[in-house]
C-alpha cells in the first residue's frame, strides 16, 4: 500500500485489471460477429469490406489524435465516461437497422430448420427440376459460386420431411434449396424459388416444373430474395428490391462509423493514462501483463455471447436477423465498464505541455530502413490478418458451424497466445527477432491455406493452435525489434505507431480489396491469394534484411540498466564510450 493514497500503486493496478477484462467480454460480444451480422442483414461482401476498411482506417487516424487531444486538455475522466456511455448507445442502433428482407423470421425462434437462400452472380439463372427418383436431398450448408447453377433434386417424398410435417410447404424449406457464399437465412426466399411448385402431396412427391431465379442486374445484393424473379408488371416491388440493399448498407456504415468513433480510442486513453499513473512513482514496468487480462476476457466473453444466442434470442426478438443480443450484450457491459471506470487511476499531476511523440516516433521510422522494412511487414500482416476477421465466420457457416464453435475458435488461438507467452524469451534468443519474424509469417501463411480447404464445421479447430505463433509470436518479434531499434523514451511511442497506424491502415486496405475478391472470386480465393502474398512478402524480408545496416541504436535506458549491475572498475572506460556515443546521438538528433 502506498503511504499516499493518492498513489495506490496495487489498488490502481486491481481497478486497471478488472477494467481490461470488462472491456475484453465487452468487446467479444460484437467485434468478432459483426460481419455475420452484416450478412444476416443482407449486406454483401463488397460493403462489408468497405465498411470495416472504414472502421480500420478511423483506429489508424482518429484514435491517435482522439488521445493526444484529450491528454492535452486533461479530459481523459470525461472521455472515458462520454466512450462508454456513447458506446452503449450506438451499438443499439444497429439493431435498429432493416434488413434487406423485411419479411426476415427468425427461425430458431419458430422451432423450424434454417434455410438459405441460393446466392448466384448476376445475370446467371438457375432451374430447379425434380425427378420421381428415390432418394434423400442432404441438407448442406456448404458450397461455393463455382458450383454448377443447375440443382436437381429428387425424390422429394412427403415421409422424408422432420418434424413430420407431411405435404406441408415449409417441410420442403429444408431440402429445396442448398446455400453458397453470401447466402442469408430466410423463409420469403422459398416463395419465390419455388414459384410454380405444385403440392402433389396426396398424390406422392413433389413436382416442380421449370421454376427458374435470375437476379436483378446492377443490384448491391446478391442473392437476396428480394432481388430474385418477380412479375414483369410489379414495377415498385422491383425498385424496392434495388434500393432496399443499398440503404441497408448505407445505414450500416453510418452507424458503425458514429460508433468507432465514440469506441476506438478508449484502449490508448486508458492505457495512456495508466502509465502516466506508474511513470510518476517508476513503476512502468508492472504494467506489462495488463494485455493478459484482455485477452482472457476476450476468451470468455466471445464464448459466453456465442452459447447465449441460442437461449436467449428469441426472448428478445422473434423476427429480423439472429444476434441483437450482441448488441444488447454490448451496451450492458458498457455501463459495468462505466462503473469500473470511475475508479480508474487517472493521473492528476499531468505533464505540461503537448507531447508530439508519434510525429518524433514517426520520423524515427522514416530515418532508418530497418524500421521501414518492418512497418510495411505489419501493413502486410494487416492487410492479410483482415480477410481471418472479416471472413472466417463466413466461410466457418458456410460449412454448417454454429456460433458456439466459431467462438471456441477465438477462444482456442487466444488462450494458445497466453499460454505460449512464458516461451517468448528462450525463442527469441534460440532464433533471434528476425528468425521469430519470419517463423509468425511462415505458419500466418500456412494457417490462411489451411483455411481455404476447410471441409467441415470442426476442421478450422486444429489449425488455431498457430495463431500462438502467426499472431503472439510475430507481435513478440515486432516488439523485441522496435526495443533494439528504437531511440531512448521512444519505445512506447513506436510500438503505438506500429499497432495503430501501420497495422490497422494494413487492415484498413486489406478489408476494401477482401470484399471485391469475395465477390468476383470466394473466400477461399481470398485465403490462397493471402497466402501467396505472405509467403512471396516472406521471400523478400529475408533476402532484404541481411543486407540492411546491422548498428543498433543505443538505448539509454537499457545501458543505465548495465550500468547499475556492473560495478567493476575495469568496465569505467567502457562506461565512458558509450555515454560519449550517446551524448553524440543526442545532439545529432536535435539538430535533425
Amino acid at each position: 500500500m502506498s503511504p499516499n493514497p493518492q498513489w495506490d500503486v496495487p489498488r490502481a493496478l486491481r481497478v486497471a485489471r478488472l477494467f481490461h477484462l470488462v472491456c475484453g467480454v465487452r468487446e467479444a460480444c460484437v467485434t468478432p460477429f459483426l460481419t455475420l451480422y452484416l450478412r444476416q442483414l443482407g449486406v454483401t461482401a463488397p460493403w462489408v469490406g468497405i465498411l470495416m476498411g472504414t472502421k480500420h482506417l478511423i483506429a489508424a487516424c482518429w484514435t491517435p489524435f482522439c488521445a493526444f487531444l484529450v491528454k492535452r486538455y486533461q479530459k481523459r475522466r470525461m472521455f472515458l465516461t462520454g466512450s462508454l456511455l456513447g458506446s452503449a448507445g450506438a451499438s443499439l442502433l444497429m439493431v435498429l437497422i432493416p434488413p434487406v428482407d423485411r419479411n426476415l423470421v427468425n427461425h430458431f425462434c419458430h422451432g423450424s430448420s434454417r434455410v438459405a437462400a441460393t446466392v448466384l452472380p448476376l445475370g446467371v439463372t438457375q432451374t430447379v427440376t425434380t425427378t420421381p427418383a428415390q432418394g434423400l436431398v442432404p441438407n448442406a450448408w456448404a458450397g461455393a459460386p463455382s458450383l454448377p447453377v443447375s440443382r436437381h433434386i429428387r425424390g422429394l417424398h412427403t415421409s422424408d420431411f422432420p418434424n413430420g410435417s407431411e405435404g406441408t410447404f415449409s417441410a420442403l424449406q429444408t431440402y429445396l434449396v442448398g446455400s453458397v457464399e453470401g447466402a442469408r437465412t430466410t423463409t420469403r426466399a422459398l416463395h419465390l424459388v419455388t414459384s410454380g411448385l405444385r403440392d402433389n402431396s396426396q398424390e406422392g412427391p413433389f413436382e416442380v416444373g421449370n421454376a427458374t431465379l435470375s437476379l436483378l442486374p446492377g443490384s448491391a445484393a446478391l442473392g437476396d430474395p428480394v432481388n430474385l424473379s418477380k412479375p414483369q408488371g410489379d414495377t415498385q416491388t422491383l425498385d424496392h428490391a434495388s434500393k432496399g440493399p443499398q440503404w441497408t448498407s448505407i445505414l450500416s456504415l453510418g452507424f458503425v462509423v458514429f460508433w468507432e468513433l465514440l469506441a476506438g480510442p478508449l484502449e490508448q486513453v486508458a492505457d495512456d493514462s495508466l502509465y502516466e499513473y506508474l511513470d510518476f512513482v517508476d513503476a512502468t514496468d508492472r504494467n506489462r501483463g495488463l494485455w493478459v487480462w484482455k485477452l482472457l476476457g476476450v476468451s470468455a466473453g466471445v464464448c459466453g455471447i456465442a452459447a447465449l444466442v441460442g437461449h436467449l434470442e428469441c426472448f428478445l426478438v422473434a423476427s429480423g436477423p439472429q444476434g441483437v443480443i450482441y448488441f444488447y450484450s454490448y451496451s450492458l457491459l458498457s455501463t459495468l465498464a462505466l462503473a469500473v471506470s470511475t475508479a480508474f487511476p487517472v493521473p492528476i499531476v499531468q505533464q505540461q505541455g503537448p507531447s508530439y511523440k508519434t510525429i518524433k516516433a514517426l520520423s524515427l521510422v522514416r530515418g532508418d530502413s530497418r524500421l521501414i522494412l518492418l512497418a510495411f511487414t505489419v501493413f502486410w500482416i494487416g492487410a492479410t490478418a483482415s480477410a481471418v476477421q472479416n471472413f472466417l465466420f463466413w466461410h466457418m457457416k458456410d460449412h454448417g458451424s454454429s456460433e458456439l464453435v466459431m467462438g471456441f475458435s477465438v477462444a482456442l488461438g487466444l488462450l494458445g497466445e497466453i499460454l505460449f507467452h512464458p516461451f517468448r524469451t528462450w525463442l527469441l534468443r534460440k532464433l533471434s527477432r528476425v528468425g521469430v519474424l519470419g517463423l509468425g509469417l511462415g505458419c500466418l501463411a500456412l494457417q490462411m491455406l489451411y483455411y481455404a480447404f476447410i471441409w467441415s464445421w470442426w476442421s478450422v479447430l486444429p489449425v488455431q493452435i498457430l495463431s500462438s505463433i502467426s499472431s503472439g509470436a510475430l507481435w513478440w518479434a515486432v516488439g523485441a525489434s522496435i526495443e533494439d531499434l528504437a531511440s531512448s523514451g521512444m519505445e512506447r511511442s513506436l510500438s503505438t505507431v506500429f499497432r495503430g497506424h501501420f497495422y490497422e491502415s494494413g487492415c484498413s486496405l486489406g478489408s476494401f480489396v477482401g470484399g471485391f475478391v469475395v465477390l468476383r472470386f470466394s473466400i477461399a480465393a481470398l485465403y490462397q491469394a493471402c497466402c501467396v502474398a505472405l509467403l512471396l512478402w516472406l521471400v523478400l524480408f529475408l533476402s532484404i534484411q541481411p543486407r540492411l545496416p546491422q548498428e543498433q541504436r543505443i538505448n539509454y535506458s537499457k545501458l543505465l540498466a548495465v550500468e547499475g549491475s556492473d560495478s567493476s572498475d575495469s568496465e569505467q572506460g567502457s562506461e565512458g564510450d558509450w555515454l560519449v556515443k550517446a551524448m553524440r546521438e543526442e545532439h545529432t538528433d536535435w539538430k535533425g
